[in-house]
């Protein structure tokens, strides 16, 4: 059974870097109208950025009204789990060489609509944590 100091370990950069790249989807945290808000959005890793594509709406006036967002994502098997976040600046991609790029990445929507924007985050401050998963110890039985 892992101890207390083998459950959870940082990740360095390059390691939430290849973990991020292994999933697809993810959560964009934002401030709309004063409100914190959550969307699910699939994503892809392109040069150290997070790629996601977006319809006219909520999403991207968030993103617009409030460039600075939070980014999670994270999985997990039966036996271990990590979850990476990102603090950002969001920015939607405006021309034709920005857009040429982000096609690149062969971002394509998960259901049958018109996301016509692509937002790229670009990282400010991310902090990544890997998880072992155990039993529960003894209450009192960890130094304290």
């Amino acid at each position: 059974m892992p101890n207390e100091q083998d459950a959870v370990r940082v990740l360095n950069d390059e390691e939430a870097w290849d973990l991020l790249a292994s999933v697809s989807l993810g959560r964009l945290v934002t401030n709309v109208g004063g409100q914190v808000e959550i969307f699910p959005v699939n994503f892809a890793t392109q040069d150290n950025t997070i790629l996601f594509r977006t319809a006219e709406g909520t999403k991207l006036f968030g993103t617009v009204m409030n460039e600075q967002v939070l980014f999670e994502a994270d999985d997990h098997t039966i036996a271990e789990g990590w979850s990476v976040v990102i603090r950002g600046t969001a920015r939607v991609l405006t021309t034709t060489g920005e857009v040429h790029e982000a096609d690149r990445a062969e971002l394509i929507p998960w259901v049958p609509s018109e996301k016509l924007r692509y937002v790229r985050i670009t990282v400010d401050q991310m902090s990544g944590r890997h998880f072992r998963f155990g039993s529960e110890p003894e209450h009192g039985s960890l130094p304290g």
